[in-house]
């Protein structure tokens, strides 16, 4: 692990945005304990690769990084490391994520699809977005598409029925969605998280590698599930806050 840091140079320093570092004293900033220095990396658990990923990516000169999910398959200590490091980063961090609560404490700006192409910049975290995406669709409500325009004048005006002019409403399959979304993604959190402090065993792998692999991939797909949840929350969310500003 050591020589990875390193280069294999042999050396005992690593350049940390520009500035040398001991290679013990930036492995500690990762929570690394100095007789791990030697450990093969098969060897680590989930959570000990996600930070020694994160510690050969930020020991490379940059000014910029680019993350997508930069938090998934991360345990809490890791999750914390990651904050500082990128709080005290130098350049600029363009990040993709589905973590609202990640997102509320590093970034400054959300860039957010508002669609028909359209990609708007909210200062703030993504709470902050969501309170001024929210006024934002009071003073702004979406224009109709040419498209819509040109349907609704070719119809006849024998055929337009009473529920043409009626206001969209949600479906009671949405109202429901957007009530247990919550709590189902809440309760797949807590699975991935017992998980992940199965692979956060250092013994786990060496003990039981199938296991270790099986463990690991359940993981990765629990990940999917959230993420798609979280998607479909915020969605059922932003069309809720449409339909309640028209």
């Amino acid at each position: 692990m050591r020589d990875l840091l390193t280069g294999r140079s042999g050396g005992d320093s690593v350049m940390v945005n520009g500035q040398p570092k001991h290679v013990m004293s930036y492995m500690k900033d990762f929570l690394f304990a100095t007789e791990q220095a030697r450990t093969p990396v098969e060897k680590l658990s989930g959570g000990e690769r996600g930070r020694l990923m994160l510690a050969l990516a930020l020991a490379k000169p940059s000014n910029m990084l680019v993350l997508d999910e930069p938090t998934n398959d991360l345990d809490m200590e890791t999750l914390d490391v990651l904050e500082e490091l990128l709080a005290d980063y130098p350049g600029t961090i363009l990040l993709i994520s589905h973590d609202r609560d990640f997102l509320d404490r590093v970034v400054s700006a959300v860039v957010v699809p508002e669609g028909d192409g359209r990609w708007i910049e909210y200062a703030g975290g993504y709470s902050d977005m969501l309170q001024q995406r929210g006024a934002e669709l009071v003073r702004q409500p979406r224009a109709p598409r040419k498209s819509e325009v040109a349907r609704a004048s070719d119809k006849p005006a024998s055929a337009i029925t009473p529920s043409d002019a009626q206001k969209r409403r949600m479906s009671f399959k949405e109202k429901h969605a957007l009530e247990t979304l919550p709590a189902t993604i809440a309760g797949w959190q807590a699975d991935a998280k017992a998980l992940q402090a199965r692979l956060d065993d250092p013994a786990f792998y060496a003990r039981d590698r199938a296991g270790f692999e099986q463990v690991s991939h359940s993981l990765a797909e629990l990940h999917g599930k959230i993420a798609a949840a979280e998607e479909q929350w915020l969605e059922l969310e932003i069309l809720r806050e449409e339909l309640g500003a028209r």
